[in-house]
């Protein structure tokens, strides 16, 4: 690296008035400055959790025959005298409903029912941020004494 001092110390002195043209400046130091800066990096983070899920069971009934059946000749019977208006048409509607419901009621049934519930570990990945600190180059400053004057002259390099 190059030496600044001899540069930076002509610049100071070109930056003085020509009274102190001729004079010698002394403790001449040059200072390097630095700042931090901060940068926000992104980052994945895992976040789990347990979560209640419920466990289901398919349930099969069996048919109730003799249930439908009523039901079948009880809605056949209204039916039928409504249609015919008279009790042979009843008889008839019941009859039929009869075996109709039967026939539905006998036949099994099957659903999803909850039989209990279990815990599992559910996670997600979000983002996030965790802060970077970094010391950079800020500036430069030299210091000097000219006829007990104190001066400071700031500067890049």
């Amino acid at each position: 690296m190059m030496n600044l001092k001899p540069f930076v110390l002509v610049a100071a002195l070109a930056t003085a008035s020509q009274a102190m043209a001729n004079e010698t400046a002394t403790d001449v130091a040059i200072f390097h400055h630095t700042k931090t800066i901060v940068v926000k990096e992104p980052i994945n983070v895992r976040e789990c959790r347990d979560v209640k899920v419920p466990i289901y069971e398919t349930r099969t009934t069996h048919g109730d025959a003799g249930g439908g059946a009523l039901m079948g000749m009880i809605l056949g019977g209204l039916l039928g005298k409504g249609a015919t208006g008279n009790d042979d048409g009843a008889v008839v509607g019941a009859v039929l409903g009869g075996i109709v419901g039967a026939d539905q009621g006998s036949r099994p049934s099957s659903h999803s029912e909850i039989v209990g519930y279990s815990y599992e570990e559910q996670c997600t990945i979000g983002v996030s941020t965790r802060d970077e600190y970094t010391e950079v180059y800020s500036h430069s400053t030299i210091r000097f004494h000219i006829n007990g004057e104190r001066y400071v002259v700031d500067f890049q390099r």
